[in-house]
């Protein structure tokens, strides 16, 4: 038996996100909306399992695994937001990068008013492993907030909290240097909810000024600039993930 054969029967939603087309999640919502035939019927459950022989098509167009994980590390500038398409019109990161890779698919999101590090894939599996909070993959930022910096409170979001009835985990919060009215702080989270670190800081009487994320697991903005784009090396992506994806 072939390494390929040993990856199947697969779910029709893992291959499509295999392909590199969309995540899991958005491969699930093109099933329901009835855009994808396998062997040239349209299916209807996501669920559905396929051999290395099936023939899958979305939209018409007849998709294929990729060969190769690549994933790519931005530094989203302020004022731009992480979506394909905007009824607003507002810039998006696919509007800031090459022709070439107006198709690959984000690994979650920083609001519009944030910046920093945005992982970029051809892999929606790889998108999905990074973003499930089961895998534990850590997330940091430095905050700039303005407001007195109370050490209590402080703790308080630290040991996780629920606001609004949405349960905010525990996370780690340094407090770093003091500017004029602005305080510099740097928090961990596992998870990263919609807007979660605006909002923990909000409810304890802190204004978030600036916010800029640093790391995702072990991908690092480190010295990169505004607006900057790097393809992560392959040999970096062996050492960290052999075990679970195709390299």
């Amino acid at each position: 038996m072939t390494n390929e054969s040993k990856k199947y029967p697969l779910r029709v939603a893992k291959f499509i996100a295999q392909s590199g087309i969309a995540s899991r999640r958005q491969a699930e919502k093109m099933i329901i909306e009835k855009r994808v035939q396998v062997d040239g019927k349209i299916i209807e459950s996501a669920a559905l399992n396929i051999d290395k022989d099936s023939k899958v098509k979305v939209d018409g167009k007849e998709i294929f695994k990729q060969n190769k994980l690549r994933v790519w590390s931005l530094f989203k500038p302020n004022g731009i937001i992480v979506t394909n398409t905007d009824s607003k019109k507002r810039k998006t990161i696919y509007d800031i990068l090459p022709n070439n890779l107006k198709k690959i698919i984000s690994i979650g999101r920083l609001d519009i008013n944030s910046e920093g590090l945005i992982l970029l894939t051809n892999s929606g599996e790889f998108s999905r492993y990074l973003e499930l909070p089961v895998n534990n993959f850590e997330r940091q930022y430095k905050v700039r907030v303005r407001g007195n910096i109370d050490i209590k409170k402080i703790k308080l979001i630290e040991n996780g909290i629920t606001i609004d009835g949405v349960n905010y985990s525990k996370n780690k919060i340094t407090i770093g240097k003091k500017t004029g009215v602005n305080s510099w702080l740097s928090i961990t989270l596992k998870e990263g909810k919609n807007r979660e670190i605006r909002k923990l800081f909000s409810y304890i009487d802190l204004s978030v000024n600036r916010l800029i994320r640093i790391s995702y697991g072990p991908f690092k903005l480190d010295d990169m600039k505004k607006g900057e784009l790097r393809e992560i090396p392959s040999n970096f992506l062996k050492k960290n993930f052999e075990n679970h994806f195709y390299l």
